[in-house]
């Protein structure tokens, strides 16, 4: 049997999770991508979206990322986001600030931030 999945998130500014895992759910454009071990090699854009990694133990890390990508090859994931938050270090108030935000640049057809501030909500309040 293979061993477990050997997960890297990181962003532009920092490592924000590594470990072993079960499982990692990716928001692609898309859909969801579900990643386990004996994977073929991926390599996929990542849309604004929580990140889920499921651990050996069954419990799960949500990870709220920013775009970018993610690559898939020989049980390893590496996650390269633009930005990511685990959801610990998520202020729900902030974030429903960010989206109140957003959503006023709306008329300016700025979507992307609605969508960062969505994620972000989804994964502080799972």
């Amino acid at each position: 049997m293979p061993g477990p999945l050997e997960v890297a998130v990181v962003s532009a500014e920092r490592s924000i999770w590594s470990g072993s895992a079960k499982s990692v759910v990716a928001k692609t454009p898309e859909g969801d991508v579900g990643i386990l071990r004996g994977q073929e090699p991926i390599l996929a854009l990542l849309v604004e979206a929580p990140l889920r990694i499921e651990l050996e133990d069954g419990s799960k890390i949500l990870v709220a990322v920013h775009g970018e990508f993610f690559s898939v090859d020989s049980d390893r994931v590496n996650v390269i986001a633009e930005s990511a938050e685990l959801a610990q270090d998520l202020d729900v108030d902030r974030a429903n600030a960010a989206l109140g935000r957003a959503q006023a640049l709306v008329e300016s057809e700025d979507l992307s931030a609605v969508r960062r501030a969505q994620a972000r909500i989804q994964v502080a309040t799972a």
